[in-house]
């Protein structure tokens, strides 16, 4: 009985976003109070057993929960202004002219955001701030609003296991006593076959950029495996922080060097149909006589944001004394003596979104009022997503501090033999009702290592289904599609992005399934 309960929670946001299409505010917020009053009753949250009463604790739970809104407006607020600065400071014309010049189809530059700038982003930085740079410029590119934010979501998700330099895996490194290689390992091959279903849906939606000529399955092919070869390669050999970020550099260069051979190779054609738009469909970058003049910025201008968003990464993440002063400086807060959030201000990828759109600005030679009019547009946008997010994060705070979360992992547990194909749902529903895959990492490595252990199965590679089921959930996670949605303006439509993210999510995580009862 106290596991229906436990769920209510979850089917509550599901079938409000999905099926009555409610807004994130207005399920978040539901889902939120009911969660609070089972707590308070089924489950005895603030009573006997807890180190704080019930008044005290739903204060922390809410405090708690608008500390981590708060954190996450902190990237989507700098990641809007630089959309909003780049649009008018012409550097988004620019950049389409720059992916034309690499290739006119606008498939197959869209592939290069999709894929390898979602991918690099992620492994560099994480904390969701691919999707929040993507889909603001797919859109700018030509893709509906809704298929720009399931395309970011679902291309950066193959990233996720080693993001910002491998956090997620190095979470479970602290917790559990393997080998780094051997955990790195566990995880890589699951992504490996996940990412099939992920490149084919990043395909098919690319592909509505140009409906008569179709997905672009070959470039697809290319883009997979040249993330896919290095990634597994660096996973197996090096170890869990650098297989997402130099997958997606390495691979970004094969598949232009491959772009740029076929296109010489056809350069002679007067016709080249698999490579140039239809009739009616200009290239990526383009423009006719109506159309405004071409871009006055070069392409290494309009790049700039992110240019120094890629360094400011690398050098927070990869230069140890860099690295060190960055995170040396900590502010935190406890209530109760047992509520506590912290930040790292000078690690936080939100401050260097900001630097990054400071440094943009001044490469682009931007006016003052540009400057401002992209930071007050980008604020007006993100200050209605602080409630959904709050509602959200309270859910999940609310679940894990009074013990739901554990009662639905436990209750999965009980299947025994079976275990292996449950495990990745309970790695993703830990990323569900957290919004972070190093969370529910955190949350339940211990769990999947002592459970396997008991059954008298290898717990490493459940540990590393835990991995990558915590990965695919963030392609559904509530938190992420609510942050993800308000990026290109869709607040109180996420559930349409839900509705299109499930199933994919569903698949991922029943091969996954699949795949760890086969090796166990």
């Amino acid at each position: 009985m106290l596991t229906l309960l436990a769920a209510l929670p979850i089917v509550a946001i599901l079938v409000l976003m999905v099926a009555f299409k409610w807004s994130a505010v207005a399920a978040g917020t539901t889902a939120a109070v009911g969660a609070m009053i089972l707590a308070l009753t089924a489950f005895g949250f603030g009573g006997d057993g807890f180190d704080f009463g019930p008044v005290q604790g739903v204060v922390g739970v809410l405090a708690s929960a608008a500390w981590v809104a708060l954190t996450v407006m902190l990237i989507i607020g700098p990641a809007l202004g630089i959309h909003h600065l780049q649009q008018r400071t012409g550097a988004t014309r620019a950049l389409e002219a720059g992916l034309a010049r690499i290739t006119p189809d606008p498939r197959v530059a869209a592939l290069l955001i999709v894929w390898f700038f979602c991918l690099l982003i992620e492994g560099a930085a994480g904390f969701g701030t691919p999707v929040a740079l993507a889909a603001p410029f797919l859109v700018a590119a030509g893709f509906k609003p809704v298929t720009a934010v399931v395309a970011a979501m679902v291309g950066h998700a193959s990233a996720v296991p080693f993001a910002a330099v491998g956090t997620p895996t190095l979470a479970q490194l602290a917790i559990v006593d393997y080998a780094p290689r051997d955990l790195s390992w566990a995880v890589a091959p699951y992504m490996a076959l996940t990412g099939l279903v992920l490149a084919f849906v990043v395909a098919r939606l690319v592909g509505t950029l140009v409906p008569t000529s179709g997905p672009p399955w070959g470039w697809m092919a290319v883009a997979y495996v040249g993330f896919f070869v290095p990634n597994l390669l660096i996973a197996r050999f090096v170890g869990p922080e650098l297989p997402s970020l130099v997958g997606s550099i390495v691979g970004a260069v094969v598949f232009v060097v491959a772009v740029r051979l076929v296109l010489r190779r056809r350069a002679r054609s007067v016709v080249a149909p698999d490579v140039v738009a239809p009739d009616g469909v200009a290239p990526v970058g383009a423009t006719s006589a109506d159309d405004e003049p071409a871009p006055s910025l070069s392409f290494l201008a309009a790049t700039a944001p992110y240019l120094v968003l890629v360094l400011l990464v690398l050098l927070t993440r990869l230069v140890p004394p860099v690295r060190d002063a960055a995170r040396s400086v900590l502010w935190e807060w406890e209530l109760f003596g047992h509520f506590s959030e912290s930040i790292e201000p000078l690690y936080h990828p939100g401050l260097l979104l900001a630097l990054s759109f400071l440094a943009g600005a001044l490469w682009q030679r931007a006016a003052l009022a540009d400057m401002g009019a992209a930071f007050r547009r980008a604020t007006l946008q993100v200050v209605p997503v602080f409630a959904a997010l709050v509602a959200m994060v309270t859910v999940a705070f609310t679940m894990s501090e009074a013990g739901m979360t554990t009662q639905l992992a436990v209750a999965a547990a009980g299947a025994g033999a079976l275990w292996p194909v449950l495990s990745p749902f309970v790695g993703a529903l830990g990323t569900f009702m957290t919004g972070s895959a190093t969370a529910s990492n955190i949350l339940f490595t211990e769990f999947q290592d002592q459970t396997a252990l008991a059954a008298d199965l290898d717990p490493v590679p459940l540990l590393g289904a835990q991995g990558a089921g915590a990965a695919i959930g963030n392609i559904v996670c509530p938190h992420n599609v609510v942050a993800a949605a308000a990026t290109v303006g869709l607040g109180g439509r996420e559930g349409e992005v839900l509705t299109r993210a499930l199933p994919v999510a569903g698949v991922c995580l029943v091969l996954i399934g699949a795949m760890a009862w086969l090796i166990v």
